[in-house]
Parts: structure tokens; sequence; C-alpha cells
């Protein structure tokens, strides 16, 4: 198969997380770890926030850096009682309606987080919101949060497992979320200016049907495209992805979808486009 890395060899990477949610890096560190890896082009889409677009642009200009930054953010939406992730790409931060979605969301991750603590202290673990919190550093407080305490307070081996155990649909510690509905997330990103995105589509657990009525309703409500590439994924989800994108017309993204250095999951890595499909850089380059 013909891969399509970008005009001129150029390395994209248009999906990674900061401190300001549920990365492990702050703004800093993620522009420091892309530099060394040899991106050109990152965008940094934490989930609900911008807050970490200034200080990493900052410190790009401070150091005059080779990297472009794309702003981004990554909008949780429900869909049929599914929890589904927009990626917003070369949004405008500062745009009224993208800040009151933003505001939005931000209350609401607020609203659950508390309440899977309380949900966890009846369940014997103390402090549980508390000690989520202080690992967010003032950021989102997510259910990686919650997870990362658990783990650090000897409660469960892994995170794997706290998710298995605590805190997926049906556990002591679930909550279900209140997030905004696609077309919100879609509006509030091409209000802003940006491009909306239906992220890791692989991840939803869906039917090969009903992941083409996702991407149809997606398409139908302005979407713009959809992340086909990701630095580790199953055997011909690349292909079916650019498939998808074909078929309902949408550009093709790409992105590791970085929250912490690991084994197998880096900036940059395997991130590529096959043929046949047009890339969503496009958009913005016209």
């Amino acid at each position: 198969m013909t891969e399509v890395l970008s005009d001129l060899r150029v390395i994209y990477d248009l999906h990674s997380h900061t401190t300001a949610s549920d990365g492990e890096l702050s703004p800093k560190e993620l522009v420091e770890r892309a530099i060394e890896r040899q991106i050109n082009v990152l965008a940094i889409t934490d989930h609900d926030t911008t807050a970490a677009i200034t200080p990493a642009n900052d410190y790009i200009a401070e150091k005059n850096l080779p990297l472009t930054l794309i702003s981004g953010v990554e909008i949780s939406t429900l869909w049929e009682n599914i929890e589904i992730h927009i990626v917003g790409l070369n949004i405008d931060i500062n745009h009224n309606a993208m800040k009151a979605l933003l505001s939005s969301q931000s209350q609401c991750r607020e609203t659950r987080a508390i309440m899977i603590g309380e949900r966890l202290e009846k369940a014997g673990i103390s402090n549980a919101f508390e000690g989520a919190k202080a690992l967010a550093h003032g950021g989102q407080v997510t259910r990686g949060h919650f997870a990362r305490f658990l783990v650090n307070e000897g409660h469960v081996a892994s995170v794997n497992k706290v998710f298995k155990r605590y805190l997926a649909k049906g556990k002591t510690g679930y909550v279900p979320p209140q997030w905004c509905s696609i077309g919100d997330a879609v509006t509030a990103i091409h209000e802003a200016g940006g491009v909306a995105v239906l992220a890791h589509p692989g991840r939803y657990g869906l039917s090969s049907k009903w992941l083409k009525r996702l991407t149809l309703y997606f398409k139908q409500l302005g979407g713009n495209a959809i992340e086909v590439a990701q630095c580790q994924q199953p055997p011909q989800e690349r292909e079916q992805h650019a498939a998808l994108a074909q078929l309902y017309g949408l550009k093709a993204s790409l992105g590791s979808d970085f929250h912490r250095p690991c084994s197998w999951i880096e900036l940059g890595r395997n991130l590529w486009l096959p043929s046949g499909v047009e890339p969503v850089w496009s958009l913005w380059q016209e």
C-alpha cells in the first residue's frame, strides 16, 4: 500500500494531550518531546479545554522552535448513549462559541468527578476526588486521574484494571456523562473557524454497520474529517477508516493520541495515510 506522509515529508501529529487534561506532560514538556521526535506540525487537543495552547505557543516563540502548533481540542459528546469524541483543529480558542461550550463541558466534568468520588467513598475508598484533583494539577479532572490515584494508593495494580473494576459502565464508580451533542461540538468548532474531526472511530466498539451510521450522521452535521491513522491500530483498521473517509467524502486525519511516554504510543510513530485519501491539513493550507 502506498503511504502518504505529506508534502515534503512533513511529519504531522494532530492528536495529543497535556496536563491541562489527562496527559502527563506539561505544554512545555510536550513541545520539547515533539521537537525530539522531529514532529513538524503538532496539534494539542486536550479534553474539553484549550488551556495548554497559549503556554505552548509562548514557549515555541520564546525558544524559536521549528514547530508549527495547531490549536485544537477534543470535545466529549453523546450519540445514541455512546461517548463519541470530536476533535477540533485550527480553532480560534478565544471565540465566544467555543469558550461557552467548553465552560459548560468543564462544569459537567466537575460535577461528574465529584459524583465519582462520592461513589468510590461509599465503596470504602476515601478522598478519591481530592486525590484525582491533586493529580490533575489544576487541569480537567478525568477518570484517568481517578485511575492513577487508585493505582498509586495500591487499590488496584494497573490503570486498565481500575476501569474494569471501578470506572467502566455498570461498575461502582461509574457515573453516566452529560456531554453535549455531536451537533453542538461541530457547530462550535465551525464557528471558531476550525475543522471537525471524528476521533479514533475504532475505539467505540461499534459494528461496521453502526460505525457507518455514526460516520454518515457526523457528515450530515457538517463534519469535515475522520481520524484514519493512529500509531497503534489493529490490522486493516487504517484501510477501513480510509474507506469510510472516501465513502462519505471526509478528509483524513492522523494522530498518536499521546498522553504520556510509553512503549507503544509515541508522538509521530507510525503515522501515515493510505493512498486515495485527502489529508485534513489541506483544509487550512488552501
